[in-house]
């Protein structure tokens, strides 16, 4: 009996540390992600005051409006992937380098090269982005070879450009953990067995390394979708973002009921988006476990 109420009282204190290490994190959770998604959705349904900003009611025109913000739209759904898969392509050469080929002391050197462009702000980044493709940085280059004129800033090109300048060393660092873990005995078999080096990666390098791709393309994918900075200053505002669009919704134009429904379109796209990862994840780790047993 007095073995039963000790299980029970360390049971109870065990319940109340877990209560007590989770409390700060769920308020932090309930604070700012579920309280500010809860007044977004209120703010959707209602309308624009007459000096802006919000007025209750309840409609869905803001909703039926939505296509009024279609290129905002269409512009993040296609760039955003494109820039996705550009890092991916540009990242997984370095990463395999850096975690399969590369000495340890050139490793550390290029894993701190791909490290520094954090130690400048963003936003600098982005500015010197703004010379190098304006009239005279690489065009003018360009020019001078004779190869003709080329714009490239205020373009779909330049924002690309410092999309994958900003965001691969996102898409590098999954990806080389991922090589790193790898059983490099497993390359050496299969090429004992006759596997060629491209056959190698195609059945054992690159599905083992699929977790880091998922990861990184996750990442990136993401943070493009709500980018803002980078179609401001290097689309000139001619190439609009849906970030692009919120700021001008709510901060220019004092709309917020109808910048909370192109919130929430973003939001759904995204749950969407996060969903598809979940079960592409829950998949790949299921395929796994059969080929390892």
């Amino acid at each position: 009996m007095a073995t039963a109420t000790q299980s029970d009282q360390a049971e109870r204190r065990t319940r109340w540390i877990t209560v007590l290490l989770l409390a700060p994190s769920a308020f932090w959770y309930l604070a700012l992600l579920v309280v500010p998604l809860a007044i977004v959705v209120v703010f959707s349904f209602g309308e624009r005051a007459a000096a802006g900003g919000y007025q209750a009611a309840f409609t869905i025109a803001n909703y039926l409006n939505l296509p009024a913000r279609a290129a905002a739209f269409r512009n993040t759904l296609i760039l955003a992937p494109v820039g996705t898969i550009v890092c991916l392509l540009a990242a997984y050469p370095l990463a395999y380098y850096l975690a399969i080929k590369a000495s340890p002391r050139m490793r550390l050197f290029l894993l701190i090269l791909v490290i520094v462009p954090f130690w400048t702000s963003f936003l600098i980044r982005t500015y010197a982005w703004m010379f190098i493709l304006g009239g005279r940085g690489l065009p003018a280059v360009i020019e001078w070879l004779g190869l003709g004129e080329v714009r490239l800033i205020n373009t779909p090109l330049s924002v690309l450009i410092g999309m994958v300048y900003g965001y691969l060393p996102l898409m590098v660092f999954p990806i080389f953990v991922s090589l790193e873990r790898l059983d490099k005995r497993l390359i050496e078999a299969a090429a004992d067995l006759g596997s060629n080096p491209w056959r190698s990666f195609l059945q054992v390098t690159l599905p083992l390394s699929a977790p880091g791709v998922i990861t990184g393309c996750m990442l990136v994918f993401i943070l493009l979708m709500g980018e803002y900075l980078i179609p401001q200053l290097l689309g000139g505002g001619k190439v609009f973002f849906i970030g692009n669009a919120l700021v001008d919704l709510f901060l220019q134009s004092r709309n917020w009921p109808f910048g909370s429904a192109v919130a929430m379109g973003l939001v759904v796209i995204m749950l969407a988006t996060v969903t598809i990862y979940l079960r592409v994840t829950r998949r790949y780790g299921a395929g796994r476990d059969v080929s390892l047993l």
